[in-house]
């Protein structure tokens, strides 16, 4: 059953639903003076998380997805980081007072690229410009293959309890088809530096549909995971968008699995990872049952924001950094995307941001049943209608595929309460996009849904 769903929605190209609307819905109508009203009217005893982007590496991986760039010189890097303390006095200046945060996450590109000295420099002000609580999860992406000892202590000196690590795959075969090499002991080195540094959880990223990747390959690289026992895993599917990332062109198509292969990798490592003693988190999270990510998702409390499933639970994200997406209970807003235009800004002392979305009461409604329905695997729709004064019947838009994949044994639909059948959760994005009223005119290009 499970081989016929991914044959028969795999190839959908759906969004990844870490926001809603999605980014390709945000305009150039909202500027950095909707964004000024929106700080300024922050509530000022109710957290904010931040997001850092730093857009640099120094290879490029050819899977990557993200908004970064190459240089094998410090002094872009420099800059840039000046150019993030900055941005980060503007906006508290906007808001008026030192805002309490309640979470921070750096990612890139590779956040651990500037130096020690800069990372120290820019969480002192970040900690001067805003009221960091005392429990804060400040988290970090990192490069296992440049991580060096003076950097693990300096992201332990500076609070940071957290730290994702890149894997994606230990297949050497895999790793040269993505020009990422990386070896089990660079990992497994960096993962202790950072324990013995203070940084106590610990985050492994995989991900699954690479080329030349097989089942095989995929289970060999979860259990030389598993020996290093990592807090939680995130699963993805790799997206290949040659059209939006041309340096994904440099893989070849032909060498990567289609849908009910790919479906078979990622299926192969959760219930690997399952077996382990992990907890499966909504779409492609796992975490050990003591891990906050778990508890919330037992107690009801689960989220999902652009870093993907999270505890997190405040109503505005404080995005510092080119590219950076940030949203505040009005809407979100993004910054410049180039590093030079970002740069500009941030030096004529404005904001940096560009274009943005003004949410409706119609997407905040959508917003939340897709919340639901990617956190919980379930939707009870009449109470979702009822706390937005709605109609339960106007909840599903594309009312031909809950049909279909209620007809398929995908979804069960039982007195306006919908949840995905055991099996099919790697369905959910099919499933939240019925209640998408956006992606019928959409013309973006999203990944595969399998």
């Amino acid at each position: 059953m499970r081989s016929d769903w991914a044959r028969s929605y795999g190839q959908d190209r759906l969004p990844r639903y870490t926001s809603y609307p999605t980014a390709p819905h945000f305009s150039a109508g909202i500027t950095d003076t909707h964004y000024r009203q929106w700080l300024a009217a922050l509530p000022a005893q109710q957290p904010a998380s931040l997001y850092v982007h730093v857009p640099f590496c120094r290879a490029m991986c050819w899977y990557c997805g993200c908004h970064t760039s190459l240089t094998r010189r410090d002094e872009p890097i420099a800059i840039y980081t000046a150019a993030l303390r900055r941005e980060a006095g503007i906006v508290a200046e906007t808001i008026g007072h030192r805002h309490p945060i309640s979470h921070i996450a750096f990612g890139g590109g590779t956040p651990t690229i500037m130096s020690p000295d800069l990372f120290v420099d820019l969480m002192g002000t970040l900690r001067f410009a805003y009221d960091v609580l005392p429990d804060a999860e400040i988290a970090v992406e990192i490069d296992p293959r440049t991580l060096t000892a003076a950097m693990a202590d300096a992201l332990g000196q500076c609070g940071v309890n957290r730290a994702s690590l890149g894997v994606q795959s230990f297949d050497p075969a895999v790793q040269r088809a993505i020009n990422r090499v990386q070896g089990f002991e660079q990992t497994a080195n960096a993962v202790q530096s950072l324990r013995q540094a203070g940084v106590g959880k610990v985050n492994f990223d995989l991900l699954y549909g690479l080329p030349l990747q097989s089942v095989d390959s995929c289970l060999d690289t979860v259990a030389r995971c598993i020996a290093l026992r990592p807090d939680r895993f995130s699963v993805f599917g790799y997206a290949h968008i040659p059209s939006f990332k041309k340096h994904q062109r440099k893989i070849a198509e032909a060498t990567l699995p289609d849908s009910p292969e790919r479906h078979r990798q990622s299926e192969a490592i959760a219930d690997a990872l399952i077996a382990a003693g992990y907890v499966r988190i909504g779409l492609d999270h796992f975490a050990l049952p003591e891990d906050k990510l778990a508890i919330a998702l037992q107690a009801g409390r689960l989220h999902r924001n652009f870093q993907g499933y999270t505890d997190d639970n405040a109503s505005t994200l404080i995005g510092l950094g080119a590219s950076a997406i940030g949203r505040t209970p009005q809407g979100f807003v993004q910054n410049a995307v180039t590093t030079r235009d970002y740069l500009a800004r941030i030096a004529e002392g404005r904001l940096a941001t560009v274009r943005g979305y003004l949410l409706t009461e119609d997407d905040r409604f959508r917003a939340d049943l897709i919340e639901r329905i990617m956190c919980d695997m379930a939707v009870d729709l009449p109470e979702v209608a009822r706390l937005h004064g709605r109609a339960p019947d106007s909840a599903i838009v594309d009312h031909a595929r809950i049909d279909s994949l209620v007809a398929d044994g995908a979804v069960m639909l039982l007195d306006d309460r919908l949840s995905v059948s055991h099996g099919a959760e790697f369905l959910v994005r099919s499933v939240a996009s019925a209640f998408d009223a956006h992606l019928a005119r959409s013309t973006a290009v999203h990944s595969r849904a399998v």
